[in-house]
């Protein structure tokens, strides 16, 4: 089972949205075999909280004129570092670049099925994830 193309869709809608108001590094994944409660989201990177804010009402905007998509959920608004938008097929996570890299989700997901953007804002697929570094990391921190 793979995404469905209305979902594929409106993640394409929402990562246009999100590059048009400067948002970064974007990357979406097909999550539908995996989780099963979602086809798939989308992650934005933005370089302050303005900006992540900027994203979200990009996103929210053009989904419900294109797609007549409503978040049912919407959490961190308050923060402005990372908004996480719940459309129930689609999840889209805005998040202030610093955050990003902590969280890392682009490791965490890294080998689940990419979802073509065709942005110039796309982030490059990680090549392989060093599972044992990560760890080691982990521990390091963890001291």
């Amino acid at each position: 089972m793979t995404a469905s193309p209305r979902s594929v869709e409106a993640l394409k809608i929402a990562a246009q949205a999100a590059e048009d108001k400067q948002g970064t590094n974007l990357f979406a994944v097909d999550t539908a075999e995996r989780m099963g409660l979602i086809d798939g989201f989308l992650v934005v990177s933005a370089h302050n909280e303005r900006l992540v804010n900027a994203i979200v009402d990009a996103v929210e905007d053009d989904l419900r004129e294109k797609m007549d998509m409503k978040p049912t959920r919407r959490e961190g608004r308050s923060g402005r570092r990372w908004v996480l938008l719940d459309f129930e097929d689609i999840v889209i996570h805005v998040q202030h670049e610093e955050d990003r890299a902590f969280y890392a989700l682009d490791r965490l997901w890294s080998d689940a099925p990419r979802i073509p953007l065709g942005l110039e804002s796309e982030a490059p697929a990680l090549e392989e994830v060093d599972q044992e570094k990560d760890q080691q990391m982990i521990r390091e921190d963890e001291l």
